[in-house]
């Protein structure tokens, strides 16, 4: 998974948080939380958010019109008992885990580009709704996944950016780019990343999440025999092909995931045979992996995400051989989920002023452009914030880590 750092309260308070577009919300752990992990998997102990230190902090109640709003997968209550009408939140994730808490604003603070500047460490500041999480249960107990919270950079109306990008605080668009080498690192931008080689699909309407309209998938340049209609999204919004930074592989509903996988097997029979293992299929190679073939995502509007081996394959070394495994999951119907297996290695633009997604393969530790410009948004009266910077020093936000990597579904 991949997380960054977020200072919140007054004095700022730094937390590491799961960078998250299938979920809304900004939450970290309260000090009140009755069964929140301590520490993490590493031994490194947990930050807790402590609403006595911070005074710019204040509880959301049930008269606030943003109460009613919720997030994506979350109940909304209000309880008179405590704190005179406080406005209250459950939050399931699809692994079967979830939060509660309570909603308070306080403010948060990220590192602005002016120029061609370097930064400056929290010379911006804004305030924002975020999430108290005073219980927890399921997966997010495990101190193996224990982190301080989760950012949501969804398409609700609690997400940073659809808060700060109406106030003309940040355009109605996003970025990341995440390392995949294993070491982690990448940068994420509450901006544009430019890169002229990026290419747009746009977003399937009405829907909950960041679906595209993913139309066929090919092997080695050959379209699979797919029916389209098991990508297509529902106007339910419970099908479709999702794009979501908070899923470490990549799930194809049976009728794709079938079909590719037998693909990918018939290509590389003379070399290897394969076999299951810990319910994944897996390979045993002794040379090198460039006999098996690229696999290409076909989506609306000509946009194409291509996979070579590398990128679609998890390694294992043995003894005396090294074992590759698909990392495609198998899902038997709903949504189809793209998660970092695929969007790794690539810059990855959320244009949501335009209702589109865009991408390009690029080398994630290279320095990239970026441009902040605020008539993105229609919503905005047209001016620039931040004009274009390229610089390795380039954090609006901050860098990205990678932690360790496991299994988290969050839409």
């Amino acid at each position: 998974m991949y997380t960054t750092e977020v200072k919140l309260g007054s004095p700022p308070k730094t937390f590491t948080v799961m960078i998250d577009t299938g979920s809304d919300l900004l939450w970290v752990n309260c000090k009140t939380c009755s069964n929140c992990p301590q520490y993490s998997g590493l031994g490194i102990k947990l930050n807790f958010f402590d609403m006595a230190d911070s005074s710019t902090n204040s509880l959301v109640n049930c008269s606030d019109p943003m109460c009613p709003f919720g997030v994506q997968g979350a109940d909304v209550q209000c309880s008179s008992s405590v704190n005179h009408n406080q406005c209250s939140y459950s939050y399931y994730f699809q692994d079967g885990s979830g939060t509660s808490g309570v909603y308070l604003t306080d403010k948060i603070y990220f590192d602005t580009i002016i120029g061609r500047s370097s930064p400056s460490s929290g010379n911006t500041s804004a305030t924002v709704f975020l999430g108290c999480s005073t219980q927890q249960f399921g997966q997010l107990t495990n101190p193996v996944r224990a982190l301080d919270g989760i950012f949501g950079f969804g398409l609700g109306p609690l997400s940073i950016v659809s808060q700060l990008s109406p106030q003309g605080i940040i355009p109605k668009i996003f970025s990341h780019c995440l390392k995949g080498d294993g070491n982690g690192g990448g940068i994420l931008v509450l901006g544009e990343i430019v890169e002229p080689s990026i290419v747009y699909s746009p977003l399937a309407p009405s829907q909950p999440y960041y679906n595209l309209n993913l139309e066929s998938i090919a092997v080695n340049g050959q379209l699979l025999s797919i029916n389209p209609v098991v990508f297509a999204p529902s106007k339910s919004g419970d099908r479709g092909t999702a794009i979501d930074s908070g899923t470490t592989l990549a799930y194809l509903v049976q009728e794709a995931f079938d079909p590719l996988v037998n693909a990918i097997t018939t290509a590389v029979s003379q070399f290897s045979s394969p076999s299951i293992s810990e319910g994944n299929l897996c390979y045993l190679v002794s040379t090198s992996i460039d006999m098996f073939p690229s696999v290409s995502f076909n989506f609306a509007g000509g946009a194409s995400i291509e996979l070579k081996p590398a990128q679609y394959l998890v390694h294992y070394i043995l003894m005396d051989a090294a074992k590759w495994c698909i990392g495609f999951q198998k899902v038997e119907r709903g949504f189809s989920i793209l998660g970092d297996l695929v969007l790794k290695d690539r810059i990855v633009v959320y244009d949501l002023a335009n209702q589109r997604i865009g991408w390009t393969n690029y080398n994630c530790s290279m320095p990239v452009n970026v441009s902040v410009t605020l008539s993105k948004d229609k919503n905005v009266n047209p001016r620039n914030r931040w004009s274009s910077a390229s610089s390795l020093e380039i954090r609006i936000l901050s860098k990205l880590l990678y932690v360790t990597l496991w299994l988290f579904l969050c839409l």
